[in-house]
């Protein structure tokens, strides 16, 4: 990459002003000696919602912006909007990266890289015969094929509609094999047999508290993850460690779809450690 090019990206998605997304690509950016901008495009505070999102990528092209990441709620409804996606993206039918170059907006994932790199790391050894996987939104899509990925032998899906679950659990028998997703119908009796439970909806987040499933149905055996990572800690997480729970948070997924998503929208590697140290920094 010229060394003199200005990197310009952005977020989109509501309630994000507590992301530490911009933090972590601008002090990378810095430490790479690049002109590296990121900036918030916070539907709440603009007080849009993702039927904005048309306007606002003919917005950024012309700004010239290199590339945008893309959160909740956009994820998936960002798709119809793009002009190729990557394979990864394509499989898992969600976005949460979205490159500028060209003329062409395409699209990737790097969620599910930063999850399973974030698993590996966070619960080494975890038993991974039966999860529970609460959401099937864009994030879902991505943490469910990091998990079989990852081993995961039988993974039970909820969502509060159990259509989404339903679609998510046909693709991924499409690409893993049948019988590895099911729409979850009983969370209760499922629980009470898994290994682990992820969280995958907002649940948890500053603007959403509250637990995506009752604390009663939480057991020491259980592992339980996080993909929210503001606040670092949420509510599921407390009450999980109480109980005597391995718990992983969301902060290493956070980092490492941070670290690819710098990579393309620079052309230069980043340091990961050096991203997750700082990263480390912020929540202290």
């Amino acid at each position: 990459m010229d060394r003199e090019q200005v990197v310009l990206a952005g977020l989109i998605g509501a309630g994000i002003q507590a992301s530490r997304t911009p933090a972590l690509h601008e002090h990378e950016g810095d430490a790479q000696g690049l002109r590296y901008l990121y900036r918030l495009i916070d539907l709440d505070q603009l007080q849009l919602d993702s039927c904005a999102l048309p306007d606002l990528l003919v917005a950024a092209e012309r700004m010239n912006f290199t590339g945008l990441n893309i959160t909740f709620p956009c994820k998936q409804a960002i798709i119809p909007l793009l002009d190729d996606l990557s394979p990864e993206a394509r499989g898992i039918g969600a976005v949460n990266t979205v490159v500028l170059k060209d003329g062409k907006r395409i699209g990737h994932n790097t969620d599910c890289l930063g999850f399973a790199e974030g698993f590996r790391r966070g619960l080494p050894g975890a038993s991974v015969e039966r999860v529970v996987q609460m959401g099937a939104g864009g994030a879902g899509a991505a943490v469910a094929h990091a998990l079989l990925s990852e081993g995961v032998q039988l993974l039970s899906i909820f969502d509060v509609e159990s259509s989404r679950a339903q679609v998510l659990a046909d693709n991924l028998n499409q690409h893993f094999g049948a019988g590895r997703a099911v729409a979850g119908q009983d969370l209760p009796g499922v629980l009470a047999l898994a290994n682990g439970l992820v969280n995958t909806t907002p649940m948890g987040m500053k603007k959403l508290p509250g637990m995506p499933v009752p604390v009663g149905l939480l057991r020491s055996e259980l592992w339980v993850a996080e993909i929210v990572y503001f606040p670092l800690e949420t509510e599921l997480l407390r009450n999980a460690r109480a109980l005597g729970c391995r718990t992983l948070d969301g902060g290493n997924m956070a980092v490492f779809q941070a670290v690819k998503a710098f990579e393309l929208f620079s052309g230069v590697v980043p340091d990961s450690a050096r991203m997750l140290a700082d990263f480390q920094g912020m929540n202290r």
